[in-house]
């Protein structure tokens, strides 16, 4: 991967990093678009990187009202918990105001090397929610042309968009506030942007071989995970595992029985697990072509059905608010997420026990 630049100052004007792709999935967000794009940049594998691992967790003090929300045990940054299995850490960075924001991402481009930046919707002119919607968004950055005014931005979700926009527009949806100032404001809003940009680092030299060995495995330990959690309320440990996630899909339905509002909480959680999900279903699909075991696909169709409950439960807590969806319904879908996703662990747990 190179980088061009037009020298001829000590501090140029305008770059661009050469190498820097847009990776898709239908089921996941930004947070996996440019994270896969982080990735490939440092020429590590992304699929057998972000679909690995495979289980549940949420910690409720821990929720947080953006597109990019995933669940981070204490101590651990945001890419570990999504490739836990896998030499790759992230850390946020908050810098003083808009000036140090942009500064601070230029300087990480010209190291050569593309930065992921937290934006806002409403002031992104290439998104459908243009000067509508406010939202906690992430694109990568990876050029400028300072003399022009412009920046050179990646965003993987539809519809897609690649290449230029000013520098002005991109650090008004930097530094927005965030606010909700109306109904179709939902989910990712109330959240100020704060110019936060993600570091990044990828030892891919210590990635391990994605072989039969590692597959199963693999398996194994997200196994270990389903069966060993469990509930602690209250303490950072939250909840966890096949146990945890009945114990919070009760709670919540039940909240939502006693008149709740529960349809931003849900839509963030199961979003999350959906794209944990989807992408892992993606993996095992991955592992039978690899090794020419064709009951790893089926495996991964079976988690795949369990990726589409995951979906519709996000749907339906959209429309909680309203009353088009009632607890009783919640709750008949969470039974047959429940019973799936039992039958599916059980189906994994003999595939690999047959493996040896």
């Amino acid at each position: 991967m190179s980088v061009a630049s037009h020298p001829g100052q000590s501090s140029p004007t305008r770059w661009l990093i050469d190498g820097v792709i847009s990776w898709r999935h239908d089921l996941v967000g930004c947070l996996w678009t440019s994270a896969a794009t982080m990735l490939a940049y440092h020429c590590a594998p992304v699929l057998e990187t972000l679909g690995a691992a495979w289980g549940f967790r949420h910690w409720p003090e821990d929720l947080r009202r953006e597109e990019y929300y995933y669940p981070c045990p204490p101590g651990v940054s945001l890419y570990e918990a999504m490739a836990p299995y896998h030499p790759v850490r992230s850390a946020w960075h908050e810098p003083a105001d808009a000036e140090q924001g942009w500064m601070q991402a230029r300087d990480v481009v010209l190291s050569g090397k593309p930065v992921v930046v937290a934006a806002d919707n409403f002031y992104l002119p290439f998104r459908p929610a243009y000067q509508d919607v406010h939202t906690n968004h992430m694109v990568v950055l990876y050029g400028f042309d300072e003399a022009r005014g412009t920046a050179t931005v990646l965003d993987a979700v539809p519809p897609k968009f690649n290449g230029e926009i000013t520098i002005a527009e991109l650090t008004a949806a930097r530094d927005s506030g965030n606010p909700q100032l109306h109904d179709r404001d939902m989910f990712f809003t109330d959240n100020p942007l704060r110019n936060r940009w993600l570091e990044v680092e990828v030892d891919t030299a210590a990635f391990p071989p994605f072989d039969l060995d590692t597959i199963t495995r693999t398996i194994r330990r997200n196994l270990d995970g389903f069966w060993a959690g469990g509930n602690d309320k209250g303490n950072h440990n939250g909840y966890a595992g096949m146990i945890g996630q009945a114990l919070y899909l009760d709670d919540v339905t039940g909240r939502l029985a006693g008149g709740e509002n529960i349809r931003d909480e849900l839509f963030l959680v199961a979003g999350a697990v959906l794209a944990n999900t989807a992408l892992h279903a993606d993996w095992l699909a991955l592992a039978a072509k690899t090794t020419q075991i064709p009951a790893f696909a089926e495996a991964g169709r079976d988690v795949e059905r369990i990726a589409h409950h995951w979906t519709a439960i996000r749907i339906m807590s959209a429309l909680t608010p309203s009353g088009d969806v009632s607890q009783v319904r919640l709750r008949r879908r969470v039974s047959a997420l429940q019973g799936d996703q039992a039958r599916v662990l059980a189906r994994l747990d003999d595939l690999i026990t047959d493996l040896g």
